[in-house]
């Protein structure tokens, strides 16, 4: 019999370190941990211990992990108590660029958190003129000012490395660590682009220090396959890559758990919660993507991509705020930042009586925030967990289930106050959070056009039970929820199962062809140089007309995966049903299949105006065999040809297009085929999208059919 193939994740959290053990095949949950992280001993000391634990105790042999993963917050914390390296700063340009070059360069010392800050020291160079005894002589010269690492940042250096390179080259020959601009962004702006390497570069002596132990700490395991290190975009990188890009790490604690939603949930167009016991932070999935924006280091921007999450001071641990008999607020401090127990967990259990008292969680805080103290004298604090249960949204087994009579015991003495019941004083805080919550739901779904008919909310983390249920409940039925299965591992879950991810981004107005081909072979070289296999790379090509930008984003595997076709394939039946349930319809049909693609699609008429108006409604969804949605939209126009009948391709490219005195608008388009989905929605012209085409469907036989859906 064949043993079982494991996936491993781990995420080392500023208390607790967790690590799952996930079947490679069936995506089921081995074993889940969770130890105390070890700070004394060091991250990789814990790491070692976790692993060797999930290991012995579930007879799983080190040969049989073929991906290992691990999500830390170092690199966040060391920007927040700003234990960064100095970094000294060699700008350079000639010619006319030099004084707007030095300018933009000289990046002076950056806030990253109240009086904490990353020191610069700042030299340039006129590279027309440069010699090497002038580069050495300018390195001297930060080491005197205890620079630890050097960044090189030239004028122009994403068309032309050379300078940056020759400052590194020499920097490493003189015991320097160092990095250069051009190895973070391909985009102009050179401000940006300096600040931020020298945000990578301050990273660069910690996290090689702990990058170097803890990829020691794996081997000493015997696990063979390399360690991955999550990033901030919600993929993984190989270890290597995290010695020259630390940066990429920053922030990677928030794309855990929604790379968990993406992988593990299979959510094709969603909002998630991942819910603790102080915050919330809130991200979008949009046709089975996670939506990234630049992040910011302080009150400073740079080109590092991260997860475009939101984050509120609201959580299963929030506390209420009470003043002139009014409920006034419910966060953002928690129990856990007061210090105090939640009135409806074990520590509650002997609770006969409950007596108002306020409190001040932090110095600096108003004192209205509201705790009782019971008839033994003991302090608990109201929660919105309190409140859930009290309310009944939290489910029997669920993480945050606690004891309802402790909480209604608790809220009564508010409610007292208030002239209300114990629930009413609950249902108050409840809609005070839904509130805050919705008016970011809100955002989100106007900020990325979502449908709220086909997006599904889904909890994560320990506290998800407390405020989805409620949230989807004021939306009401037409938005559908779900918590996640194995929530409080959600993030843990989404480190063993990311993918690899690499991006480029280039600034290039009105890309040619040529343009397009070009960056789709230089992402695909540098995701395979991150580990990723390269005949598993999708990538996916963007242009930002407005802003002139030409990206692509490519997404593979360490590992094949030897799946049986067959394991999990629906009946033609259950499929349907899937669908059904998907696209909020009771008829739907299937239209076409490909691969492993079946198109289901669902029409409603309804009648308005007694009859003299109808409204007619699509849905169009794709899934795969197993019933996963990998794409649905309304109003969708659909083809299924041959690949030599591209004419037939041609010709629903041109029905769908826009055309007007100015330009031809295409549509939005993807193809289905094989194993394979390509997102072509990026493409602003026939020919740029034509060219992607070439590439992708080379591997096909003449005779295969594609899906093609297109719309507006």
């Amino acid at each position: 019999m064949a043993r079982r193939k494991v996936r491993i994740g781990i995420d080392v959290g500023g208390t607790f370190t967790d690590a799952v053990a996930i079947d490679n095949e069936t995506y089921e949950i081995i074993a889940q941990k969770k130890i105390p992280t070890t700070h004394k001993e060091g991250v990789a000391h814990g790491i070692v211990l976790i692993i060797n634990k999930i290991l012995e105790e579930n007879q799983i042999d080190p040969s049989d992990v073929v991906f290992i993963a691990h999500g830390t917050t170092q690199a966040t914390n060391a920007l927040l108590e700003g234990d960064v390296a100095s970094v000294g700063v060699i700008g350079m340009a000639q010619g006319g660029d030099i004084v707007s070059a030095k300018k933009e360069t000289a990046i002076p010392d950056i806030e990253l958190s109240p009086g904490k800050y990353l020191k610069t020291s700042v030299r340039f160079l006129d590279t027309k003129a440069m010699t090497d005894e002038d580069i050495r002589n300018t390195i001297d010269s930060l080491k005197q000012d205890d620079c630890e690492v050097i960044v090189a940042s030239g004028a122009f250096s994403v068309d032309n490395p050379q300078d940056e390179l020759r400052v590194q080259k020499i920097a490493g020959e003189m015991g320097m660590m160092n990095t250069g601009g051009h190895e973070i962004t391909e985009l102009y702006g050179l401000k940006m682009r300096t600040r931020t390497a020298i945000v990578n570069g301050s990273l660069i002596p910690k996290m090689m220090q702990t990058a170097n132990m803890t990829e020691e700490a794996v081997k000493d395991t015997k696990i063979a396959t390399e360690l991955m290190i999550m990033r901030a975009d919600g993929g993984v990188m190989s270890i290597e890559e995290v010695r020259k890009r630390p940066i990429l790490t920053m922030l990677s604690g928030l794309a855990a758990g929604v790379a968990g939603a993406l992988m593990y949930e299979n959510i094709t167009d969603g909002i998630f919660f991942e819910t603790g016991g102080t915050s919330v932070d809130i991200s979008v999935i949009k046709n089975g993507r996670v939506m990234i924006k630049y992040a910011q280091v302080g009150e400073h921007k740079t080109y590092l991509q991260s997860l475009d999450v939101r984050t509120l001071g609201l959580a299963g641990g929030s506390m209420v705020q009470f003043q002139d008999s009014k409920m006034v607020d419910v966060g953002p401090r928690s129990a856990h930042i007061a210090g105090v127990a939640y009135e409806c967990f074990d520590d509650a259990a002997g609770m006969e009586t409950a007596k108002l008292q306020f409190i001040s969680p932090k110095e600096g805080d108003p004192g209205n925030y509201v705790t009782v103290v019971d008839q033994n004298g003991k302090s608990y604090s109201l929660t919105l967990c309190g409140a859930a249960n009290l309310l009944g949204y939290i489910a029997d087994g669920d993480y945050a289930k606690g004891s309802k009579e402790t909480a209604r015991i608790a809220w009564q003495a508010l409610g007292d106050a208030m002239g209300v019941s114990a629930e009413e004083a609950a249902r108050k805080a409840m809609d005070l959070a839904v509130e805050k919550l919705k008016k970011v739901v809100d955002d989100l779904i106007y900020e990325y056009e979502l449908d709220p008919e086909m997006i599904t909310l889904v909890g994560g983390g320990g506290s998800a039970s407390v405020l989805v249920p409620a949230l989807a409940e004021k939306y009401g039925s037409d938005m559908s929820w779900r918590i996640a299965k194995n929530a409080p591992y959600i993030s843990t879950i989404g480190v063993a199962l990311a993918m690899v991810r690499e991006s480029i981004e280039r600034n290039v107005q009105n890309p040619t062809k040529e343009d397009v081909k070009k960056i789709r072979r230089d992402v695909i070289e540098k995701i395979v140089k991150a580990g990723a296999l390269e005949e598993t790379v999708d990538v996916s090509i963007e242009i930002d007309g407005e802003k002139g930008i030409l990206r692509a984003l490519a997404t593979g595997s360490t590992e094949f995966r030897s799946k049986e076709m067959n394991q999990n394939v629906l009946t033609e039946q259950e499929l349907g049903q899937m669908a059904s349930d998907i696209l909020k319809m009771e008829q739907v049909t299937c239209r076409f299949q490909a691969g492993r693609w079946s198109l289901y699609e669902g029409i409603t008429v309804t009648k308005k105006l007694w009859g003299l108006m109808k409204k007619r409604q699509q849905r169009v969804a794709v899934l795969d065999r197993e019933g996963v949605a990998r794409f649905k939209h309304e109003n969708v126009e659909y083809l299924k040809f041959n690949k030599d009948r591209m004419d037939d391709f041609e010709e629903f490219l041109h029905n769908n297009t826009f055309f007007s005195d100015a330009n031809a608008s295409i549509p939005r388009v993807f193809l289905f085929y094989r194993e394979k989905m390509l997102d072509l929605s990026g493409m602003q012209t026939a020919e740029q999208m034509k060219s992607i085409m070439e590439e992708e469907l080379s591997i096909l036989e003449a005779t295969e059919p594609i899906l093609a859906v297109a719309f507006s």
